[in-house]
């Protein structure tokens, strides 16, 4: 039989028995106009194939509002004109370290627990979307001459729930929608992960980053025949904000993509590129070890990964390392990567001219204000990543009781009567001061970033169990929100009228520029003295930054930036100090 298929022990390409070296690369974290060096920079290492997600909640941000799910099939095209196959893994929860798993806030909003099963409203939005997403990865399967030779079913369903009907549904969906080639699941290689997550007469793949012969073996007592794979080998890792910066030492990571490859399997590395998580898509995991049910812990803006091709699109050692490695499994000399791309040649300071409160951005950008008897969620007031506004007035006269927030996801600022009052957050939910009546309470909270891995997927944002003063709740409680993609319209932002002094450290909307001088590049945003917010280059959210580390500074790939002058927002959430701004060449590697 012609085409790419499964066989007894192998995968197989027009009847011969085939290897995929593949690495992920998700188009979403990568600037479009980068696609090509990095896709290249990937065969390079020895790989053949590259491995991405699609994130549901990126391209339908409210239901049936479709936006741009034609940057898959451009990026499928691209990794064809590569010389690469792709495998394609369109979940519909997809993890990945991104806000909710992929899954829209609109959708875990309105079901809660009932998402990822067979439940009639769930699975009806899923059919819609796949119905629109797969027009992309149809047309672009290998038996109709394109790249895709696999289609992932799910994504590691046996971390989180069992529900076989699920599966079976999803699977009949994508045969329905015209996927011909191989569909596969991974998980763990645990019995529960696997039993949970494998579906009968389709390929079983394993997740691991170490211990391969161990891995295989738990795998073949599931499944005795058909190709080995790990479809994700961690070799590297991500960073949570207020933790330390995780890597993974390279001559480590080598010998363990070695043993896997002597098991005879074949690989997808997670990640080959990590790239960034721009425009705050970053999720959250929860701490409490292997249950996933204690503190939030974000990720940075970063999704570096720590991986043989670095954020910035550069080799590391661990890339040359894999090369060698691979190299024996190549059908001839591998190509020599690709020329650096441009860098910004040298630093500019960034002019702010222009400062608005964050009251005045609100009123501008925000949705419309409206009093409700307890706190809405984030999700009731259709606020995916943002923040939200809510004022609540303390009865008097009474004397002073602690303000507390029940159920608070995930920081919030708050201010008595106009005066800064403190900083809360899941951790430490009350004032350390006690409030008296009669009192203006007004609390900005913001997201963090949604859980995206356990069971705590899906879990709601904002105030989510009410303001107590003393043992009494408040009702009455105004509230709007303010969602990031508001920014997506230059002229809107433009047109928050300026208040005050861009010096003046306060939290709210800066604007300014800086100017380029010669070819523009790759470059970074340095913010040494401001402490929580997000950062627009010409229109671009290159993403979150946050004084607590361990990241320091914000990516801008060169194509977003143009010689010249160019514009310059910052939304601060807290205050900035002395405000200084700096556009920087990229680091050298160390």
């Amino acid at each position: 039989m012609n085409g790419f298929r499964v066989g007894e022990d192998d995968f197989e390409l027009d009847g011969r028995p085939v290897r995929l070296l593949s690495g992920a690369l998700h188009y979403f974290r990568v600037h479009e106009a980068q696609w090509g060096h990095r896709l290249a920079m990937l065969r390079a290492m020895g790989l053949n194939c590259v491995e991405t997600y699609v994130p549901w909640n990126l391209h339908e941000p409210r239901p049936g509002e479709f936006r741009d799910v034609g940057a898959l099939g451009r990026f499928l095209d691209a990794a064809h004109e590569a010389g690469l196959w792709a495998i394609v893994r369109p979940g519909p929860y997809i993890c990945a370290e991104w806000e909710n798993g992929g899954l829209p806030h609109w959708l875990t909003g309105a079901v809660g627990p009932r998402a990822r099963t067979r439940d009639a409203e769930y699975l009806g939005h899923v059919d819609r979307w796949f119905g629109r997403l797969l027009g992309e990865v149809v047309p672009r399967q290998h038996d109709r001459g394109g790249p895709v030779v696999m289609v992932q079913v799910e994504n590691e369903y046996g971390s989180y729930g069992s529900d076989q009907v699920y599966l079976r549904h999803l699977a009949d969906l994508l045969r329905s929608e015209g996927v011909t080639v191989p569909l596969f699941t991974s998980d763990g290689p645990e019995d529960h992960m696997l039993t949970g997550g494998s579906v009968p007469g389709i390929l079983a793949t394993a997740n691991f980053g170490s211990q391969a012969r161990a891995g295989f073996e738990t795998l073949r007592r599931h499944r005795s025949k058909g190709p080995l794979m790990c479809m994700e080998f961690w070799c590297g890792w991500f960073d949570h904000w207020g933790a330390e910066h995780v890597t993974r030492d390279a001559a480590d990571a080598a010998n363990a993509l070695r043993e896997i490859l002597e098991c005879g399997a074949s690989v997808n590395l997670y990640m080959a590129h990590g790239g960034t998580n721009f425009a705050g898509w970053a999720g959250a995991n929860r701490g409490g070890g292997a249950l996933h049910d204690g503190v939030l812990e974000p990720d940075v803006t970063s999704y570096d990964y720590d991986a043989p091709i670095d954020e910035v699109g550069r080799p590391t050692e661990k890339f040359w390392l894999f090369r060698e490695v691979l190299a024996a499994y190549a059908d001839g000399p591998l190509p020599e990567p690709p020329a650096p791309l441009p860098a910004l040649g040298e630093s500019a300071r960034v002019a702010l001219t222009e400062w608005a409160p964050l009251s005045a951005v609100m009123e501008s950008l925000g949705g419309p204000l409206a009093e409700y008897a307890v706190p809405p969620t984030f999700e009731e007031l259709d606020v995916d990543r943002g923040l939200v506004q809510y004022t609540v007035t303390v009865p008097g006269p009474r004397q002073p009781y602690p303000l507390r927030v029940r159920g608070l996801r995930d920081l919030a600022v708050v201010y008595v009567d106009g005066v800064r009052a403190g900083v809360l957050s899941e951790a430490e939910p009350a004032l350390p001061e006690p409030v008296a009546g009669h009192a203006r309470v007004e609390l900005w909270v913001e997201s963090l970033g949604r859980v995206n891995y356990g069971p705590r997927t899906g879990e709601t944002k904002g105030i989510t169990g009410g303001v107590l003063h003393e043992r009494q709740y408040l009702h009455g409680v105004a509230a709007r929100g303010l969602r990031l993609d508001a920014f997506d319209v230059p002229s809107a932002v433009r047109g928050v009228p300026a208040s005050g002094d861009a010096a003046a450290g306060l939290p709210g909307l800066y604007r300014g520029t800086v100017e380029v001088v010669g070819r523009p590049g790759d470059a970074i945003v340095e913010l040494p003295s401001w402490t929580r917010g997000f950062v627009w280059v010409n229109g671009f959210n290159v993403g979150r930054y946050w004084s607590v580390g361990p990241q320091g500074s914000l990516f801008v790939p060169g194509p977003v930036l143009r010689e010249g002058v160019n514009e310059v927002w910052v939304l601060e959430m807290e205050g900035a100090g002395a405000g200084e701004l700096s556009l920087s060449p990229v680091p050298r590697m160390p």
